[in-house]
């Protein structure tokens, strides 16, 4: 075997990450050096690290910069269909790397920022991550904008510029904290402010019926102004734009309400109009009425999610221990409910709104540069544009555009609704009934009332084909109507989004299936062609060649860099797998990843692990349906069986759990003071020393999240079936080289299917299973009783075992588990717990251990967001992804 390259030799290899010039090195170097002057105005005596990110960042845009706008130049001479992806989540993380591996620069810039003496690993923490989403939907739009423009297809991701993203969770005396996401501090190189497409957007008035059609009247106007990011392909120079909108208060805000001497008053006011843009709603798939057991919320307890300002948070513990996100009153108690809700509501259209008078001005326009209108006819609007909609929060969109349509258009109904269904399509992204999203008419009614009067005919219009259709069966018309009955009313956005739209996809097979047969299985029987699968995917460049360069290039150095865009190629590391030199490789670099890894946790949060031990990781939003109290099951009764059998050989673990609670979702912070409790007893008992160990790793992100998953081991994927959509976490696992123990839920069914389902470590109820459960009942006690380990770990956790000082912390824990479990954790348990000693087992062999992970990385080719984008454009958008390489801005 070759002897190891010295550093200075690495930092010379040619690898996948592009060659070095020596000219584009100088060129950089240069280009740094002007930035630091001129951009930042500093000289290197006064310069900090900061500066330096900021030099190569605005180094790196430069490079983005002429293919951006030479990419825009050429849709608009070939003028092909665009792809408008809208969604309030975007969850991009960080964009230096990824923009330089895309346009091929990785390696230039590392030369020339060595050369100048600095390191780009230390530079590319200083970045922060753009967390404008809450988890999973948010980062699939993110994976989603990558591969269109990889693809070349003319999209733009259409969303808002929060000014404060997801919190930042800390971790207090083992509870979650929440802190302002301050993510624009110190500015954004990435985005350019775009005031010449500044957009009136209104809310409120009322509706004049009198003359020609209805007009919405007497509104109150905000301006919503665009920041446009560059979103570049891997290596074709094309560059796609994604277009953030942030709320600005029109210069006469207010002022015409006051007199004179309120002039300051009504200047401060415009705070308000501005605040529909100022935080990122916390909770996605949680709506949390009530503690377990009952109990309601005191007033007083106002829910993050439920204020339109996040600033001057105070948390503060309260009589029970339990931290309470304390905030400066800006109303009554009473009414932040209320409030919360409707600047939500108000954050939904302001986006929509803002979106289609641009994707309107832009259709009208067809020359490059031109803003008179061109077109005036809308017959080929559905042929030009196509509208994603990324689950229900974007649902306005197709009332608005049937206002602008039948309103300022002035075209007929019928063919205003042909053109809006055949232009906008929805994926839903939840089963969970509590997600969906219903918002009350009096809302509406006050908001946006032209919107509730479409609405309200929309659902006429529908209800009356069902009624001929099914003549009589009023359960069914009030199953399937668009406003559901109740006090107070309530607009069903789920069934907007399935009448509105030609195309409805789930985002797994199992999922789509679902949705198909519960979810929206009236509207299935009388459209079912409308009905898809497109399951998930991630993007093979940050999810492998980002964040895990030593299987990259381990990867190409076997079978070549086309799987970079071709992932399905990984099918042919199978040739490899009796080689043991390539065995002991993949082996070597998982195990540099670990103890990469484990020396940021011991600099970060000052943990000391073994880097020899089983990495078992699960990370992902805090929610009972994803179980991790399952995981912490397990845990404990690992724990007893090293306490009841100390002389034994136990294969060592460190369990890794990570993930957010909604702020306002009890629950799950009591989830995250569990596991942290434990881990305090386990990781202090000197009899188990380092053969158990238990982290919960503070604040997860996409920049954590790609540290994270080149380092696991066992990657957990534990959701009762039928819960987990699809799931993307599981994916990126897979990718780098991790095995999964899992459910039959979500993408794990297809993930089984492709690396062969002895590949995996699955378990557990499948979904015919859980439903005949359901049907016969779930008693938990009947676990209890029956298996005593478990008995053993519901005893410790409800005696205080693991909370000494408060032994009745945990009671709503333990009377979930027992008394109202909607997720079955007990009915898993058995299951999960032999499935996990075949785990050990297995990694007790290292070669057949390595085997499995080359089967699981050969197996992942089908989950790359390329082909998922692939079939969207061509079962959804009715477009062709091309590989035309637009020419760089030098040609």
């Amino acid at each position: 075997m070759a002897k190891p390259l010295t550093d200075s030799e690495k930092r010379k290899q040619i690898s996948v990450r592009g060659i070095t010039g020596v000219g584009d090195v100088a060129e950089i170097k240069k280009s740094f050096n002007r930035h630091l002057h001129f951009t930042l105005v500093k000289d290197r005596i006064v310069s900090t690290p900061r500066d330096y990110y900021f030099a190569l960042a605005h180094t790196v845009r430069d490079h983005l910069v002429g293919r951006w706008i030479r990419t825009q130049q050429y849709y608009y001479e070939k003028d092909p269909k665009r792809i408008h992806y809208l969604s309030l989540e975007f969850y991009m993380g960080r964009t230096l790397q990824n923009t330089m591996i895309n346009l091929g620069l990785q390696s230039a810039c590392d030369e020339a920022v060595y050369q100048l003496g600095l390191d780009l690993e230390e530079l590319q923490e200083i970045e922060e991550d753009a967390g404008l989403g809450n988890g999973g939907l948010g980062r699939l739009a993110a994976c989603f904008l990558d591969s269109m423009a990889s693809l070349g297809l003319a999209a733009y991701g259409y969303g808002i510029r929060y000014e404060f993203g997801i919190f930042n969770q800390k971790i207090s005396e083992g509870w979650q904290i929440e802190e302002a996401d301050d993510w624009l501090r110190y500015g954004n190189p990435w985005e350019k402010a775009r005031p010449e497409f500044m957009l009136p957007i209104h809310f409120y008035g009322r509706v004049d019926q009198s003359g020609g059609g209805a007009k919405w009247v007497d509104t109150q106007i905000v301006l919503a102004m665009p920041y446009d990011t560059p979103v570049p392909g891997y290596k074709n120079n094309t560059v796609n734009t994604m277009r953030l909108w942030s709320a600005k208060a029109p210069n006469d805000f207010n002022l015409q309400e006051f007199n004179v001497g309120d002039y300051i008053e009504a200047v401060l006011d415009r705070n308000l109009a501005e605040n529909i843009s100022r935080v990122l709603y916390p909770n996605d798939n949680v709506s949390m009425k009530t503690h377990p057991g009952g109990s309601s919320r005191s007033v007083t307890d106002v829910r993050l999610d439920q204020v339109p300002l996040a600033c001057g948070l105070q948390n503060v513990m309260a009589d029970n221990g339990l931290p309470v996100c304390r905030l400066p009153s800006l109303r009554s108690s009473c009414t932040a409910d209320a409030g919360g809700k409707e600047l939500r509501l108000k954050q939904e259209y302001f986006v929509v709104a803002a979106t289609l008078q641009d994707i309107i001005r832009r259709f009208k326009s067809s020359k490059f540069g031109c803003r008179d209108p061109v077109r005036t006819s809308f017959d080929t609007f559905p042929d030009k544009v196509a509208i994603q909609l990324n689950d229900t929060h974007p649902a306005l969109a197709i009332p608005e555009l049937m206002r602008i349509l039948v309103d300022v258009e002035k075209l007929e109904w019928e063919k205003a609704w042909d053109i809006t269904v055949q232009t906008c399509a929805y994926t839903n992204h939840t089963v969970l009934p509590e997600a969906l999203e219903r918002w009350p008419v009096y809302m509406f009614e006050k908001l946006l009332p032209r919107h509730l009067q479409i609405i309200y005919e929309i659902n006429q219009r529908h209800l009356d084909r069902v009624s001929a259709l099914y003549p009589g069966d009023w359960d069914r018309l009030k199953r399937m109507s668009l406003i559901e009955e109740g006090d107070p009313k309530r607009v069903n956005m789920a069934h907007l989004c399935v009448v509105g739209t030609h195309a409805v996809n789930g985002v797994a097979r199992i999922h789509s299936e679902i949705v198909k047969n519960s979810v929206f299985k009236d509207f299935y029987d009388i459209e079912p062609e409308k009905f898809q699968n497109k399951t998930n995917g991630i993007t093979p460049r940050r999810w492998l060649l980002l964040c895990n360069p030593g299987l990259t290039d381990l990867i190409v150095e076997k079978i070549g860099e086309d799987f970079v865009t071709d992932l399905y190629q990984l099918k042919k590391l199978l040739n490899f797998i009796d080689d043991d030199v390539f065995l002991r490789d993949v082996s070597k670099v998982k195990q540099e990843n670990k103890l990469k890894f484990s020396s940021y946790l011991e600099q970060e949060y000052n943990v000391k692990i073994n880097p020899a031990s089983l990495f078992d990781i699960q990370v992902k939003r805090i929610h009972e349906y994803k179980r991790q109290l399952l995981n912490c099951l397990h845990i404990i009764t690992l724990y007893n069986r090293i306490r009841k059998e100390p002389n034994k050989e136990f294969v060592p673990r460190t369990v890794m759990i990570g993930g957010k609670a909604a702020p306002g979702y009890h629950m799950a912070k009591m989830i995250i003071k569990l596991i942290t409790s434990v881990g305090n007893i386990v990781n202090h008992d000197p009899v188990v020393g380092d053969r158990l160990k238990v982290i919960f790793l503070e604040n997860y992100r996409v920049s954590l999240a790609e540290k994270v998953v080149p380092a696991a081991d066992l990657s957990e994927q534990i959701s009762t079936a039928g819960t987990e959509a699809s799931g993307t976490g599981n994916m990126k696992f897979m990718l780098n080289g991790a095995l999964t123990i899992g459910t039959m839920d979500g993408a794990n069914v297809e993930m089984a299917e492709e690396a062969g389902e002895k590949n995996l470590f699955i378990f557990g109820m499948r979904v015919e299973d859980v439903e005949a459960m359901d049907k016969k009942g779930y008693n938990a006690k009947e676990y209890y009783d029956r298996i005593p380990e478990l008995r053993q770990v519901i005893d410790q956790i409800s005696s205080g075992f693991f909370s000494p000082k408060q032994p009745d912390l945990f009671k709503d824990v333990v009377n979930m588990l027992m008394n109202h479990d909607r997720f079955k954790v007990f009915a898993d348990y058995e299951a999960y717990i032999s499935c996990q000693e075949k785990v050990s087992n297995l990694y007790k062999n290292p070669k057949e251990w390595t085997k499995m992970v080359i089967k699981n990385i050969a197996g992942s080719g089908k989950f790359s967001s390329d082909r998922t984008i692939s079939e969207y454009a061509r079962e959804i958008w009715g477009v062709e992804p091309s590989s035309v390489k637009i020419p760089a801005p030098n040609e």
